[in-house]
């Protein structure tokens, strides 16, 4: 798999959202863009080999999706919470914030199958659930009914945190490095549970 072929896959789910222009671009004619924070586990080892353009035969992954800013044919998008349980070119599972308003979830719905593709193509569900996030400054953690994410940071020589640039996707900005403590997912498509696995925090930025 070559790097274009593998960054169709990987963007905003370990399974990418259509890109649009990159940076110094002018965004006049933008249809849509935004930046969002990503908190994801899965179940690589540490670092994830899918995010550096080396996929797993196997990769159970949870990402949550939380966006700051952002526009969508004139909507707003600021404040659209979701997570995307995945395993990876099977199928995935989209719990959207059943805190956001319904003028929230209409934009979600329509930007989802343009933004984020690969998420929408391969859903077997969509569905409203009560969506919780809680954090330290050294410890993350998400819950969906049937998702759970807690994630440590993973200290460096210094016991600073451990960040990377330059990875093969917009979904990868300001990339810092994190251990799963706890990841289970149980439903109708697959039960699992991992500890000490991939775990990572970064900001997406993209347009269309």
């Amino acid at each position: 798999m070559n790097r274009r072929e593998f960054s169709k896959l990987v963007g905003a789910a370990a399974i990418t959202p259509v890109l649009g222009p990159g940076p110094g671009v002018s965004s006049l004619h933008e249809r849509w863009s935004f930046t969002a924070h990503i908190a994801e586990c899965c179940s690589c080892d540490i670092p994830c080999s899918c995010n550096f353009g080396r996929p797993e035969q196997t990769c159970h992954g949870t990402r949550l999706i939380q966006i700051r800013e952002g526009q969508f044919e004139g909507d707003q998008l600021a404040g659209i919470n979701f997570v995307v349980t995945f395993y990876m070119r099977r199928w995935t599972r989209i719990y959207v914030d059943d805190s956001l308003t319904e003028a929230k979830i209409a934009t979600l719905d329509r930007l989802l199958p343009v933004a984020f593709a690969g998420f929408a193509r391969l859903a077997h569900v969509q569905e409203r659930v009560p969506l919780t996030v809680s954090e330290s400054p050294d410890t993350f953690r998400v819950t969906v009914p049937e998702s759970t994410v807690e994630m440590k940071l993973f200290p460096g020589l210094d016991g600073s945190a451990i960040t990377i640039s330059g990875l093969p996707s917009r979904s990868y900005h300001d990339y810092v490095q994190y251990e799963s403590v706890v990841h289970t997912h149980r439903s109708a498509e697959a039960e699992w549970s991992y500890a000490g696995t991939n775990g990572f925090q970064s900001e997406m930025r993209v347009a269309g």
